[in-house]
């Protein structure tokens, strides 16, 4: 008997992870059928994908766009056409779903989330910020709902794919890896003058704008470093930074015998996707293959002193509540001001340290607490920009 292929929803389906889920999802077409896609603002892309995809269901986040991506859909008339942050809620709890993709950027991630896995669909999650600012209410609500989540960044899926098979073994330190960015070699002076352009210029990795500053300040490090501790149920004193300029160890996981195993490969956000999607089993994925004669592999400790971005994640996680929530909100705010050249490379880090300070601290937040303090952090990094 025929398998039924899996539906998959795609949150963000126009970014960098969403396009390589659907090369991932065309490369095996007897496996994987695309129910829904979602976009922000690109309505065009969003078009394209739909006429190639045929699914069931799109929407638009930004409602301005409606009417156009509704034209533009006009000759598919089995596609409904939805808009607005209420119908991101409604779509992922759609009956026939089996997986959904959270490849949306930001805070703006985690409703939707919440959503699907009070559905008691299989998460792949891609957006690390819900996890970063609800980590310990996320992972209650999957264990209640029976949702499993499915790591879908290269590290985590990397130190993921390392304890399968591990059962209860104990994990004795998470060796999360990290490219270093751009700006690895550079010295405190020459960070004053670095630019948004700069640090779009990541070394290895092609990842959207957002993503590629977070990555440069190491604040992407940080976020990855809650997420570890949420996914993988480990105190965050037994997670380790290990900058590793080649980005062929994707991560690696200590266990209490001193053995190591880790996770290689050539950087292709397309094989985490697809491990997310196919779990337990591999399939067959076209793309280069690791040369490790070509290279070699360094690993060296991060500066945190030059990037604060990474020792203030460490400190919220630290601190818990609702501080990681503070942090991600005024990171939201500075890494928008530094694209727009409004706000200094080193200045990002300051104003997120003082938003951490003034903003109203919760140990015990509901989800309520987290929009009502991403608003209020939101706010208070803005005023200190001014």
């Amino acid at each position: 008997m025929k398998e039924e292929r899996k539906q998959i929803a795609i949150l963000g389906s126009t970014g960098s992870i969403g396009t390589q889920a659907l090369d991932v999802i065309a490369q095996h077409p007897d496996r994987y059928e695309v129910y829904c896609l979602t976009a922000n603002n690109r309505y065009e892309m969003l078009a394209r994908q739909a006429h190639q995809f045929k699914p069931a269901a799109v929407v638009i986040a930004n409602e301005a766009h409606y009417d156009k991506l509704k034209e533009l859909l006009a000759d598919e008339p089995d596609i409904k056409v939805y808009a607005g942050a209420k119908a991101l809620d409604e779509i992922v709890q759609a009956g026939p779903i089996d997986m959904v993709l959270t490849a949306m950027v930001g805070f703006a991630g985690l409703r939707p989330t919440v959503k699907a896995i009070e559905a008691h669909k299989k998460i792949c999650l891609a957006n690390k910020e819900t996890l970063v600012v609800a980590g310990e209410l996320i992972c209650q609500l999957a264990a209640k709902n029976h949702a499993p989540i499915l790591p879908v960044d290269s590290e985590h899926s990397a130190i993921f794919q390392s304890i399968v098979g591990e059962g209860d073994n104990e994990i004795e330190k998470i060796l999360l890896t990290c490219s270093g960015g751009p700006f690895r070699l550079m010295d405190h002076e020459q960070l004053k003058t670095v630019t948004a352009a700069d640090a779009l210029k990541h070394p290895t990795w092609d990842m959207g704008a957002k993503i590629t500053i977070d990555s440069a300040s190491l604040m992407n490090k940080g976020f990855e470093v809650i997420e570890a501790k949420w996914l993988f149920g480990v105190p965050v004193e037994k997670i380790q930074v290990l900058i590793h300029p080649q980005s062929i160890v994707h991560s690696a996981v200590q266990f209490v015998d001193g053995s190591v195993k880790a996770q290689l490969g050539v950087p292709d956000m397309r094989l985490p996707i697809q491990y997310a999607f196919s779990f337990p089993e591999r399939l067959h994925l076209d793309g280069d293959r690791l040369d490790l004669f070509q290279r070699p592999l360094e690993f060296f400790q991060p500066d945190m002193e030059k990037f604060r971005c990474l020792a203030l994640a460490f400190e919220a996680i630290r601190q818990g509540g609702n501080m990681p929530c503070i942090l991600n909100a005024a990171n939201e705010v500075v890494n928008e001001a530094f694209r727009r050249n409004q706000c200094g490379f080193l200045q990002m880090a300051e104003v997120v340290e003082q938003t951490m300070q003034r903003a109203t601290y919760d140990a015990s937040p509901t989800l309520d607490t987290y929009f009502s303090t991403d608003a209020e952090a939101r706010l208070i990094a803005r005023e200190l920009l001014k």
